[in-house]
């Protein structure tokens, strides 16, 4: 029973983390020179993956990309279907399940920190991400590298260095009461 327990809390935490990135995918601002918008989800990313164990936080991106693999339209601009996964952005969306789960296997069983969140999200949430988004952008819009990181990447450095601040900053606050909710 405790063991049943136990995984029902880590899909409900799965569950309610796609839910989160879900919400802050809705955030969604277009560049007119990029087909790649600012948005919040990899703000819910870094949090995952600073609040879940890793194979939590890697489901939890996983739900997210199924349920708008299958349609629901709960990408960027209220977009959904499998197409976008192999279109310009995908490769950004892709990354999410790897950047959270190796944001949380940076923090696993280590003193955690302000500054220990800040370069596990930097590793994870923004690194990963733009290594992977850039490369499927390259390919998948005939880009050479040089400009698929001048579309799809340094334009939104800023609002992800704020993100990982935030989602740092969250993470520290949000801990204590994630660490109750496991006990119980």
């Amino acid at each position: 029973m405790i063991l049943l327990n136990n995984h029902l809390k880590k899909l409900t935490l799965a569950s309610m983390f796609a839910s989160i990135t879900i919400v802050l995918s809705f955030i969604s601002i277009p560049l007119p020179f990029s087909p790649v918008p600012i948005t919040g989800q990899t703000l819910a990313l870094m949090l995952s993956g600073s609040l879940l164990e890793p194979i939590t936080a890697f489901l939890s991106m996983i739900i997210y990309l199924a349920l708008g693999a299958i349609g629901i339209p709960v990408f960027a601009g209220f977009h959904g279907g499998i197409g976008i996964l192999f279109g310009p952005t995908g490769g950004y969306l892709l990354a999410m399940p790897i950047a959270s789960f190796v944001t949380s296997m940076l923090l696993k069983s280590k003193k955690i920190s302000f500054l220990r969140l800040i370069i596990s999200n930097i590793i994870g949430g923004i690194v990963i991400v733009y290594v992977l988004g850039v490369l499927q952008l390259t390919i998948v819009a005939q880009l050479n590298l040089k400009k698929a990181v001048l579309l799809g990447a340094l334009p939104y450095m800023p609002g992800d260095f704020i993100k990982v601040l935030l989602s740092s900053y969250l993470a520290l606050k949000l801990m204590p009461i994630l660490k109750k909710t496991h006990k119980s």
